[in-house]
């Protein structure tokens, strides 16, 4: 598919009539297999793998209410006690990282007001901290291990 910035993984894909899937361990089931599916799936792998983050805590495609609209976080990650602590935005290779796409996860955060946003092409990563006392925010050098959020 892409080539992307982060460790490659034991990849299943399936063929079915409609195309090919990629099963997806969040969800338990095989997705349809389009350029961001194969960033998300890959940072996920990533996260759980190098980063220490429990997939027992992590949901991908988590439904929001925004104002009377539904929205879809991408992976949205939880502390021990369930409350949302990290919001993933992943977009596609050929898609730059810009202030849309800030402009979007910080949307999102309104509604879960997270400690972190993580934004990713699978090529470029951004991560950065919510300070809500100072209504202010800093990038990270690179994406926390979860021990550390």
């Amino acid at each position: 598919m892409y080539a992307l910035n982060l460790p490659s993984y034991d990849v299943k894909i399936q063929k079915k009539p409609a195309g090919l899937e990629i099963f997806d361990p969040l969800r338990r089931k095989y997705v349809a297999l389009t350029p961001e599916e194969w960033v998300r799936q890959h940072f996920v792998n990533y996260l759980i793998s190098e980063k220490g983050y429990p997939a027992s805590l992590m949901a991908n495609e988590t439904m929001i209410r925004l104002n009377s609209l539904t929205r879809r976080c991408d992976t949205v990650v939880y502390d021990n006690t369930l409350q949302p602590l990290v919001i993933c935005e992943f977009k596609q290779p050929d898609v730059a990282i810009s202030q849309q796409v800030f402009d979007q996860v910080a949307r999102y955060n309104i509604v879960l007001k997270v400690r972190y946003l993580i934004v990713s092409n699978g090529l470029t990563h951004y991560c950065c901290r919510m300070d809500y006392e100072t209504m202010s925010f800093d990038y990270l050098q690179e994406i926390p291990e979860y021990g550390q959020l």
